[in-house]
């Protein structure tokens, strides 16, 4: 059974920030909610002290750059806390061997050896799943208990920095544009690059060249993607 979620928070420099805008009160609901399901010896993805690693591997002063997932992955033992992302003796997920094609096609061979993306997060890219938990094997579980609220304070908050890139891939994603403002960031979209939609526009965006250059034109460090 998980241990319960005792002392597991949001990092502290994302806590200061979201407590400047008074938006920190719409995670208590979610951990009892999860307490409340590992109670009832229900497994939970990822493992507790993952739950937030895309805000610990990337701190607030150092985002510039939000790719958003769905979920995390169900099967047991495969999620880290980032979207697309998986620990590093799993297999390479099919969206993510999907993703790696595209980096070569527009810039070159990725650097990463294995699924793990904590490189990226250290670079400054948040790998933000649209729900930061999902009960094992049922996929979507966790979409409606209260993770929403959350992900808006934080996509609201990363708004008032400047000169982010955004990457929105399929519909899921795309939903999030509406709070983010154009005038100061770049708004990549493009189909999700699951293998269902991969080919109807995910390859040949070229979004990691289009990120950079973005960020060279603001003076900003480029990803080694």
């Amino acid at each position: 059974m998980n241990k319960l979620l005792k002392n597991i928070s949001i990092p502290n420099d994302w806590l200061i920030e979201l407590k400047k805008h008074e938006t920190t009160n719409n995670l208590g609901e979610v951990i009892s909610f999860l307490n409340r399901e590992i109670l009832d010896n229900k497994e939970i993805s990822p493992a507790g002290e993952d739950i937030f690693n895309a805000f610990k591997y990337c701190n607030f002063m150092s985002t510039k750059v939000v790719i958003f997932g769905q979920d995390p992955y169900f099967q047991n033992g495969v999620a880290n806390g980032l979207a697309f992302s998986v620990n590093k003796n799993e297999p390479i997920p099919a969206s993510l061997k999907n993703i790696y094609k595209e980096i070569e096609n527009d810039i070159g061979p990725t650097k990463n050896k294995s699924g793990c993306l904590k490189s990226w997060a250290k670079q400054g890219v948040l790998l933000l799943n649209s729900s930061l938990t999902v009960e094992i094997s049922k996929p979507g579980s966790h979409s409606k208990i209260g993770w929403n609220k959350f992900i808006l304070d934080i996509i609201k908050l990363i708004n008032n920095k400047s000169n982010i890139v955004f990457i929105l891939w399929g519909k899921h994603s795309q939903k999030y544009s509406k709070y983010i403002n154009n005038k100061n960031h770049l708004i990549l979209v493009a189909p999700h690059p699951s293998p269902l939609s991969a080919y109807r526009g995910f390859f040949g965006s070229k979004h990691f060249s289009r990120c950079n250059n973005y960020l060279k034109q603001n003076n900003l460090s480029e990803i080694e993607w």
